[in-house]
């Protein structure tokens, strides 16, 4: 399903919606993430950076320079 079909999907459930509260939830969530996308210091990485950072990751990664998935896990589960 493209993109403007799923938002006329999404508008369709939306305008069936009765509570108040879940309108506000909405909103909330909406507001959220649209700020994540309009923050002034957020600018698209140049093609160059991206590279580059590819090669420092697979250096690293050739180096032993990795965390293991199940290391990381445990190291978030500490976080809280």
């Amino acid at each position: 399903m493209d993109l403007q079909t799923r938002k006329i999907a999404f508008v369709q459930e939306f305008l069936k919606v009765q509570s108040e509260e879940i309108v506000m939830r909405l909103e909330k969530v909406l507001k959220k993430e649209k700020a994540k996308f309009s923050d002034p210091d957020f600018s698209p990485m140049s093609l160059d950076d991206l590279n580059k950072r590819i090669d420092k990751s697979l250096l690293d990664a050739n180096n032993g320079k990795i965390t293991e998935n199940t290391d990381l896990a445990k190291e978030i589960q500490g976080w809280s």
